[in-house]
């Protein structure tokens, strides 16, 4: 029976992972599912007790095995679809409970095993903001000294201990991984979580480390050694030892962040078994090179003062002070404690410290005691100093400074030799006699002062007399030389620390090395004005007194938190149903666009289906992105429910709702969503705005493809200062503004024009400097300027055939790790451009062949394919015009672009401006067509173009012709496309001739013909720059 009882407690919980990878039909199953693994480990809290309906009996859920797939199955398919209801109704807590335990669960063991198995499933998952949002709850909630304790419980089984080893391991790595996986996730956005920033984590994990450490000293094991050890050699890895003190708050330092405690602990009564952790601590690390890092960043670290030779008895006391902090760290120096010595070598000999650190590394070898000198670690340090000091090529080669250094060291540990002092035998020495004479013989004074004051002092200690002499002045080394015999008369190790400890050693003592981090950020002067009243309480400003007034006979306002609790007043709400907010896709198209048949609804509760889709439309859509084909499978029933949705209800911001869910649509699935909008924007039961609202989802997602900047849709543009100027005083500004945009609602609701202008507008500044050359008075003014000094670049060479070969295998590793993002030079000529053009070709064939058909009718019963509202209007065809003109110049970069793309678009521009597309283009209605003649010339009395149409197209040909000059020059236009290109030529200079003729544009006028202007002369000089190129090499079509 028990066998029976566990396998279907296990087969429930197999069953609970599977619902939460499937679709979820409502937010109650959803938390029941949630609560049943919680309550079952005991970390379910207390107020969601209640909705554990479908208990799990029994201790039947293994937290290793089955939390690990309950969590991945909460971060790839329920936050991505729940998380904004779940934060509505205030159950995110559930979810959070699975990665980050509260702190009332924290003492529970299942706690911090959900935690480490938490670290490890969201970094084995493609990151995203919910994920970076429970790593930076998580780290703060569980460090990495919490997860050890995890793993190596006070009184584990060696067994057990042993096996958690390879668990911490991966821990570490984990943890050590995080704000690298974050900083590649987030990249340049500005929401980047404080506390995971490399710098702020970093020092956060050496503090808790250094905590690690604190609590690991009484219980000495090798186990917990080993464990520290791996974790310190994993952060000498990622950079948290660095060679030098930082001067940024973004780079990390362990003994920056955690010195001051280690001096603290130190100094308590239990500083003997932190002291010894410490020191078999560094010895345990897992390699030499991670010991040398370690002691550098700790060199690097310890304080010295500024004047290095300062021989006051407070800076002996500070030289002391951190000689004995090395000592307690470190361990004495012994011959026995051959690593120890070996990385010293290396790492105070191997580069070049200053005499304050020479002091310091004397005083350490010395024992850093007063009366009792260590004899054994003056020999080691004296001995690697004599062997580096004589070399001949450190004699020759090295600097003055690393010269001073090794003589400072090489006198400070002889004068704490006791007698008898091994300066005789170095004396009697042949290498050391080589080695004077070869210091005397540079060429350098200042280093040969060197060699001379170390012969005169070791000559001094072995009981001899010599004098060089010249010993006067302050130039060549002289000054140095005698500071440094000045500080040679006594030793650092003989001072009194305690006679300063009370006062405080860094009071006065200016140091080098001291930490440049700021504990507290320091609060900006405050901006807003303080207005100081008087102490007595009265103000001489009779202005700012007010008025008696009698009480108000009306009762009081609800204040806003009433009036929501009678919102929530359920007898007040009988018969209104609550509509639930959309997780998945298929939900939000059932609101949009029904097909359950014919609504049963009223229509208050349809207003707020509506309502509620379009809160969450643009939010959804994009949440869905990047998780499995929902978003593809929906794409196209979304497309067609936004297009045909209708303001039937009144709703506030429907427009810039439904324009930002159609964008959202274009930019993550554009695939599926553009060519959808194609086709129907080419059908004729849509009206004008959504024709519009179909072309600005095209262009608005392709410009978020293309990574360029996008208009804000719900402001409009900034007016010019003569549109805002009034002879008499403004309005109110609320009303200012509504009667001011409601006059400019075109200019407003027109992205597609917003772009265009500032793409038009660097077309024609590149143009500038192109045709200057031409015009003598520039030229002139030109050469008459002070031209600035060139700019210097610093030239690369070319990559050799392994580099390319490298940079290939980095970027095939690269596409195969991360998910390739689509971009807008994939998916231009596919499913923007191309279509676009080519659904409009076959269009206008049809339309032109319906006109055709019904031209023997009598007036009335004629069709016309450009009335109002219809594709070929004016109004709809030039806004297709400048949206083609935006998708062609963010398609720049395809490859299919000077062979199809340019061609195709300066075709369509040429033919629209110039060719009649109905039969009653630019009449009245009622006109008869055969009384007009076809030409499409502005300024004569027959059919013309509008002057919006005119100057689309003229500005598509001109985008076109700046694109083919930038890429090649325009070679493949002029040469391959002759007759396009002639053909432009000679439109722009009809269009702009007959401009200046005082020719009359239909629809223009004012500012619409300054922009027709513009792009004429614009389109003429770019023809002109062009065809100046390939002149000769034309095809004389004549």
């Amino acid at each position: 029976m028990s066998a029976d009882f566990a396998d279907a407690n296990l087969a429930q919980i197999r069953d609970t992972i599977t619902r939460l990878h499937a679709p979820i039909p409502d937010l109650s199953t959803l938390l029941s599912l949630l609560a049943a693994p919680l309550a079952n480990i005991g970390l379910l809290p207390p107020r969601f007790r209640h909705i554990d309906v479908f208990p799990i009996r029994g201790e039947m859920l293994n937290i290793p095995r089955h939390i690990p797939l309950l969590q991945r199955a909460l971060l790839e398919h329920v936050i991505p679809t729940w998380e904004p209801l779940l934060v509505q109704e205030s159950a995110y807590e559930l979810v959070e409970q699975y990665f980050c335990p509260d702190a009332m669960s924290f003492a529970s063991p299942a706690a911090g095993q959900i935690a480490l198995c938490a670290y490890s499933t969201i970094l084995s998952v493609p990151l995203q903001d919910y994920s970076v949002s429970l790593l930076a709850k998580l780290c703060k909630a569980y460090p990495i000294d919490v997860l050890h304790s995890v793993l190596f419980p006070v009184g584990g089984t060696p067994a057990l201990i042993g096996r958690h080893s390879v668990t911490w391991e991966d821990c570490v790595r984990d943890v050590i991984a995080v704000p690298a996986k974050v900083t590649n996730y987030m990249g340049n956005r500005r929401n980047f979580p404080s506390v995971l920033e490399p710098g702020a984590y970093y020092t956060n994990v050496s503090v808790r480390t250094e905590n690690l450490i604190f609590s690991s000293c009484t219980k000495r094991s090798q186990e917990r050694k080993a464990s520290v050890a791996y974790l310190i050699g994993k952060l000498v890895n990622v950079g948290v030892f660095p060679p030098s003190t930082p001067m940024s708050l973004a780079r990390p330092s362990f003994f920056q962040s955690v010195l001051p405690t280690i001096r603290a602990r130190l100094e308590t009564a239990d500083a003997q078994d932190y002291s010894r952790f410490w020191t078999d601590l560094l010895v345990s690390l897992p390699t030499s090179q991670a010991l040398r890092s370690v002691l550098t960043s700790l060199f690097s670290s310890v304080r010295t003062c500024s004047a290095a030779f300062d021989p006051a008895p407070r800076t002996r006391a500070l030289v002391k002070r951190e000689a004995q902090l090395l000592r307690q760290l470190l361990g004495p120096l012994t011959k026995e404690n051959t690593e120890l010595s070996d990385c010293l070598s290396a790492v105070a000999l191997g580069r070049t410290w200053g005499e304050g650190h020479a002091r310091i590394f004397a005083c350490w070898a010395a024992g850093a005691q007063k009366g009792a000198k260590t004899k054994e670690g003056l020999d080691v340090l004296l001995a690697k100093v004599i062997d580096l000091w004589t070399d001949t090529d450190h004699i020759r080669h090295s600097l003055l400074s690393q010269h001073q250094y090794l003589t400072a060291l090489l006198l400070l540990t002889i004068t704490y030799f006791t007698a008898p002092s091994p300066a005789y035998e170095l004396a009697m020495s042949p290498q050391f006699v080589q080695s004077i004479s070869s210091y005397i013989s540079h060429l350098d004074p200042s280093v040969r002062r060197c060699g001379m004051l170390v012969a005169e002092e070791v000559a001094r200690a072995a009981g001899k007399k010599l004098d060089f002499g010249e010993w006067e002045g302050d130039d060549q080394g002289r000054a140095w030389c005698r500071q440094l015999r000045e500080l040679l008369r006594e030793n650092d190790a003989d001072a009194d620390t305690e006679d300063y400890l009370e006062e405080g050693l860094d009071a006065e003592i200016p140091s080098e090395t001291r930490p440049s981090r700021v504990t507290e950020a320091e609060e900006p002067p405050s901006s807003h004005i303080t207005i100081e009243v008087p102490a007595s309480g009265y103000d001489s400003d009779d202005s700012l007194t007010g008025y008696a007034s009698p009480a108000s006979s009306r009762s009081a306002s609800p204040t806003p938190s009433e009036l929501a609790e009678i919102e929530k007043d359920p007898t007040l709400r009988v018969g209104i149903k609550k509509v639930s907010r959309p997780v998945y896709l298929a939900q939000l198209g059932e609101m949009i666009r029904p097909t359950s048949g014919v609504q049963s609804d009223d229509e208050q509760n349809t207003a707020a289906k509506v309502e509620v889709a379009l809160d969450v439309a643009e939010e959804l859509i994009r949440r869905k992105s990047g998780y499995g084909t929902e978003l593809e499978e929906n794409a196209i029933n979304l497309v067609y429910g936004f297009i045909g949705l209708q303001d039937n209800y009144d709703l506030d911001g429907f427009d810039h709702k439904r324009q930002a869910a159609l964008n959202a649509l274009v930019a993550c699935c554009p695939r599926k969503a553009a060519p959808v909008i194609i086709e129907q924007f080419f059908t004729n039961q849509y009206s004008t705005d959504q024709r519009f609202t179909m072309l600005n989802a095209l262009a608005l997602g392709a410009q978020e493809l293309a990574s360029l900047p996008i208009p804000e849709l719900p402001g409009r543009r900034p007016l010019s200062a003569e549109k805002t100027a009034f002879p008499s005083k403004r309005l109110p500004p609320a009303l200012h503004n509504k009667y001011l945009t409601s006059s400019d609602q075109l200019n407003t609701n027109n992205p597609v024009q917003l772009l265009l202008d500032g793409i038009s507008q660097l077309a024609i500044d590149k143009s500038k400097d192109a045709t200057a050359d031409k015009v003598p008075e520039l030229v002139r003014e030109r050469h008459l300027r002070v031209r600035g000094s060139p700019k210097i670049a610093e030239v690369s060479p070319p990559s050799s055939s392994s580099t390319r070969n490298a940079l290939r295998r980095a970027v095939a590793n690269a596409a195969s790790t991360h998910p390739k993002l689509t971009t807008f030079t994939d998916v231009a000529t596919e499913f923007f451009i191309c279509p676009l053009i080519n659904r409009f070709w076959l269009f206008l064939r049809d339309e032109q062949a319906r006109e055709e058909r019904t031209a023997h009718q009598p007036l009335l019963h004629r069709y016309r394919g450009a009335g109002t509202g219809l594709v070929l209007s004016s109004l709809v065809l030039g806004r297709m015009l400048e949206t083609i003109a935006v998708l062609v110049h963010a398609a720049r970069n395809t490859r299919e672009w000077l062979a199809v793309i340019a061609p195709d678009a300066l075709e369509l521009a040429i033919t629209l401006g110039t060719r009649p597309i109905s039969r009653g283009e630019g009449m009245d209605d009622g006109a008869d067509p055969d009384q007009y003649g076809k030409s499409g010339l502005p300024g004569e009395k027959k059919s013309s173009k509008e002057a919006a149409l005119l100057t689309a197209a003229l500005e598509l040909a001109l985008i076109v012709l700046d694109g083919c000059l930038d890429l090649d020059g325009g070679r493949s236009l002029g040469l391959e496309h002759t007759a396009l290109l002639v053909g432009s030529g000679e439109w722009a200079n009809k269009v702009f001739g007959s401009l200046e003729e005082g020719a009359k544009v239909p629809g223009g006028g004012g500012a619409q013909e300054a922009r027709l202007r513009r792009a004429a002369a614009a389109v003429l000089l770019k023809v002109d720059e062009l065809t100046s190129r390939w002149r000769r090499s034309m095809i004389d079509l004549v």
